[in-house]
C-alpha cells in the first residue's frame, strides 16, 4: 500500500470462523473448552513425565515434544480465534499476521516430524527389541528431535517467506480465522504461481515424506503383531495402533486437504478443516498418545497417591 511515496505495511482483518452474530457466543465457549482442556492434557503429561521416573523412556521423550509443538500452535491459533469471536476490531497487524503464520507453521511441521520419529521409535521397539536401546539410545532421541526442530525452522522460514514476499493491495480482508497462507495469498498483488508451487512442493515433501515413515513403521508393526500367538497381547496391540493410526489420519487428512490441492479448489469448507488440525487434534493427541498406556495409568496413581499422602 503506497501513500505518499512512503511504502506502509498493511493491516489485515480476519473474518473469523463465522460472521453469523448468534453462533459466536455458543462457538466462543466450545473452543474455549477445548482449548483448556488442550492445556490441561498436554502440559499435564509434560508434568508428569518429568516426575515420573517410570516414563524416563524414549517413548514418552518423544511424547513430552509432541505435547510441547500442540501447546505451542493452539495457543498461536486458539487465543486470537477466541477473542476475534467476541470482539468487534478483528484486524490485525502485518507483523502480527506474519509472526502468527511463522510460529504455526513452525510447530505444525515439528509435530508431522515428531510423529514419524514416535512411530520409528515403535518400531523399533516392537520389532527389534533385543537392539532397540543400542539404537534409540538418549542422544538418539536428543539428534531426532533437534533434527525435527531444525526441519521445521526451515520450512517455516521458506513457508513465510512464500508467503508474504510479494506485495498487497486492494481488499485486506483474510477469510479466514488466523493467518494461514492461501488467504494470505489470494490477496496479493504480484504473480504467487511460484510461491504457490514452492509451498505446494514443501508441504508435500514433508506431510508425504513423514506420513510415508509412519505407514512404514505401523505397517511393520502390525506384521509383527499377526505373528505373535497371545490372543490378548495382539487385541491390546491392535487397539493402540489403531487409535494412532485414526489420529495420524485425522491430522494429516485435513492437512492434506488443505495444503495439497491446487488454489482454484479451496472453498468454505477450508475453516472445518483447519479446524480439526489447529484445535480438535491438539486436544485427543494426549488422551490417545499417552491416557490409554498402563504405564502413564500407573504414574498417575502413584502420583495422585503421593500428594494424598503430604495432605
Amino acid at each position: 500500500l503506497a501513500m505518499g511515496g512512503n511504502y506502509t505495511q498493511p493491516r489485515f482483518i480476519l473474518l473469523g470462523i463465522t460472521d453469523t452474530p448468534w453462533a459466536q457466543v455458543p462457538l466462543f465457549g466450545l473452543f474455549l473448552l477445548i482449548y483448556i482442556i488442550t492445556l490441561v492434557g498436554n502440559i499435564g503429561l509434560m508434568v508428569l513425565v518429568w516426575v515420573a521416573p517410570s516414563l524416563h523412556t524414549p517413548m514418552y521423550f518423544f511424547l513430552t515434544h509432541f505435547s510441547l509443538a500442540n501447546v505451542c500452535y493452539s495457543t498461536v491459533i486458539s487465543p486470537r480465534m477466541l477473542t476475534d469471536l467476541l470482539s468487534g476490531d478483528k484486524t490485525i497487524s502485518w507483523a502480527g499476521c506474519v509472526t502468527q503464520f511463522h510460529l504455526f507453521a513452525l510447530f505444525v511441521t515439528a509435530e508431522c516430524h515428531l510423529l514419524a520419529a514416535m512411530a520409528y521409535d515403535r518400531h523399533m521397539a516392537i520389532c527389534h527389541p533385543l537392539s532397540y536401546v543400542l539404537v534409540v539410545s538418549p542422544q538418539a532421541c536428543w539428534q531426532l528431535v533437534a533434527w525435527c526442530y531444525l526441519v521445521a525452522s526451515l520450512s517455516a522460514l521458506l513457508y513465510t517467506g512464500c508467503t508474504f514476499g510479494g506485495s498487497f493491495c486492494g481488499s485486506h480482508h483474510i477469510d479466514h480465522f488466523f493467518c494461514d497462507a492461501g488467504p494470505v495469498l489470494r490477496l496479493a498483488c504480484s504473480d504467487t504461481c511460484g510461491c504457490e508451487a514452492a509451498i505446494f512442493a514443501l508441504a508435500t515433501a514433508n506431510g508425504l515424506g513423514t506420513g510415508l515413515v509412519i505407514l512404514l513403521s505401523y505397517g511393520r508393526i502390525l506384521h509383527a503383531i499377526l505373528g505373535t500367538s497371545l490372543a490378548p497381547s495382539r487385541a491390546r496391540a491392535f487397539s493402540t495402533c489403531a487409535s494412532h493410526l485414526g489420529s495420524v489420519a485425522l491430522f494429516y487428512g485435513s492437512l492434506f486437504f488443505m495444503y495439497l490441492r491446487p488454489a482454484s479448489r479451496h472453498g468454505s469448507r477450508d475453516k472445518v478443516a483447519s479446524v480439526f488440525y489447529t484445535v480438535v487434534s491438539p486436544m485427543l493427541n494426549p488422551f490417545i498418545y499417552s491416557l490409554r498406556n498402563r504405564e502413564v495409568k500407573a504414574a498417575l496413581g502413584r502420583c495422585r497417591r503421593r500428594v494424598l499422602n503430604l495432605c
